[in-house]
């Protein structure tokens, strides 16, 4: 074989590889654009015993989906890393990623080398995202009007959610909302026969043992244990002899003893990471003490932030009373709600207590747990605006952003100007679907946005959805946070940087082959 054989071969196998590669992101990104935008329709997933989900969550849709193709699975971690960092975005960066595959790819095919497609799109990632920072508009305070009007294109227009999260807002604080280590979507519940509430203070899952017997306490000591309520353990072999067997009896005095400092304390509320001791059981029934076993560290962690309890092991059970008393928390309320069946702890009046839970309630599963997908978004983009500001949506933009780095792109030197060409391209990506979605022709619309745009020397120039009529985005309420946005671009650049780089997909061998 001749060496220009040679080299037909190969660059047929790299151009598989990366066609291959493509048209599995093709199909992964036509799973949820779908969904985009005000007429975007939903996605019914189906699963193996024939359980059904209906959603338009981009994350949703994603993770559910049966994905065995090796760069499918990269694009999906785009969703998750989207999810995980901001909470919402992540039918948008899919999309984005996507695009910027299928554009990556065409230059590829067309002779442009791949490390010089991939290098002119990093390029291009980092230039657009400095030219839409510059145009992030910040929130002046939780009733700054862009504010709600965020939370009501992230909450689809779910009037009742967006007040919800609203309240939840304006409940916790704008100082606890702009700490990155708090989290207002984690604080959302989902209850079937429930009514939509905010409440002060923490819910938990876990049922008290006796719930019938459980009263309601107010101002209540609150003992939290990383560990179970039981005596201190011995050797079984050790039970078998007389000094073993003697050592054991002093245990279970000691496990007594710790019980009745506990009363002495007036301790209301104990919560166990295991289990309890049947002792225990009873003498906290006879004292009426609620005990909640098996609660998750994660709510450990909440209810030891809210009342200010120091989470403990069973041997510190031994100390003296003031020096017990002092790792104790207090409620000013907590009381079983036989309703709902959940424990509601209470949250004090200083900032480090104030603990938000947001109850989404519906008649089924399948209504609440879409409810609560909805107000987890409405959540993360009211958090990521306060946080970061807010920028016209609608792929507005990135819009007006790609025709900006259409004429840097002009002015660079060297073939990495393709990479520069794919971004701009890509990122019309975003309101060419949302046209597409809404039934009008994407390069007609785009084409007046554009127009419009210059002449108002405006970014939030777009299309109303139900006129097809050109529209101020900012003055209609059509926003999305800042953060959002930036972190979705970014990830979809990695991500599709990653699949152009690849030129072969070799499976591996079994461990121990």
């Amino acid at each position: 074989m001749s060496q220009g054989q040679h080299s037909q071969v190969d660059g047929d196998e790299r151009y598989s590889t990366l066609l291959n590669n493509s048209n599995a992101v093709r199909a992964v990104t036509s799973a949820v654009e779908g969904t985009l935008g005000p007429k975007g329709l939903d996605v019914m997933l189906v699963g193996p015993r024939g359980e059904v989900v209906i959603t338009n969550d981009g994350v949703t849709i994603l993770d559910k989906m049966d994905v065995t193709h090796p760069a499918a699975r990269l694009l999906i971690q785009v969703a998750r890393a989207q999810q995980e960092k901001i909470g919402d975005g992540t039918t948008t960066a899919t999309v984005l990623a996507g695009a910027l595959v299928q554009e990556g790819v065409s230059r590829i095919t067309r002779g442009v080398p791949a490390s010089k497609v991939v290098e002119g799109l990093r390029q291009g990632i980092e230039k657009s995202m400095q030219l839409l920072t510059k145009r992030v508009r910040q929130i002046d305070g939780l009733d700054d009007p862009l504010l709600e009007r965020t939370v009501y294109v992230a909450g689809r227009e779910r009037k009742d959610i967006v007040e919800l999260i609203m309240q939840a807002a304006r409940k916790a604080g704008i100082t606890r909302l702009q700490d990155p280590s708090y989290s207002l979507a984690d604080s959302i519940i989902a209850l079937e026969n429930a009514e939509n509430e905010v409440f002060e203070g923490v819910l938990l899952r876990q049922r008290p043992i006796f719930a019938r017997e459980s009263k309601s306490y107010d101002d209540a000591k609150v003992l939290v244990l990383f560990d179970s309520l039981e005596p201190d353990e011995i050797d079984e072999e050790a039970l078998t002899t007389e000094a073993g067997f003697a050592q054991y009896m002093d245990l279970r005095k000691v496990f007594a003893s710790d019980l009745e400092r506990l009363a002495e304390l007036s301790v209301k509320l104990i919560l166990l990471e295991k289990g309890i001791h049947p002792d225990a059981e009873q003498f906290c029934l006879d004292h009426g003490m609620m005990v909640v076993p098996r609660v998750s560290r994660a709510d450990l962690r909440r209810v030891s932030d809210m009342t200010g309890a120091t989470p403990v092991r069973r041997k510190a059970l031994h100390k003296d009373s003031k020096e017990l008393a002092a790792l104790l928390g207090d409620t000013p309320r907590v009381a079983y709600d036989e309703g709902i069946e959940k424990i509601r702890l209470a949250s004090g009046s200083q900032d480090r207590d104030r603990i938000v839970t947001v109850i989404v309630g519906a008649s089924t599963s399948e209504v609440v747990g879409e409810a609560a997908r909805i107000a987890g978004d409405a959540a993360s983009a009211l958090q990521a605006a306060v946080s970061g500001g807010v920028l016209p949506g609608g792929g507005t933009s990135e819009l007006a952003v790609s025709y900006e780095l259409e004429r840097i792109r002009e002015a660079q030197k060297g073939m990495e100007a393709f990479g520069m060409e794919a971004v701009s391209a890509a990122l019309r990506k975003p309101m060419s679907q949302i046209l597409l979605n809404a039934g009008y022709n994407p390069l007609e619309k785009m084409e007046e946005v554009r127009a419009a745009q210059i002449r108002a020397d405006s970014d939030c120039m777009g299309i109303d959805c139900d006129s097809g009529r050109v529209v101020d985005y900012e003055e209609l309420g059509v926003l999305d946070p800042a953060p959002v946005k930036l972190h979705g671009l970014r990830a979809a650049g990695e991500v599709a940087a990653a699949v152009l780089r690849i030129h072969h997909v070799i499976k591996m061998k079994e461990i121990g082959e």
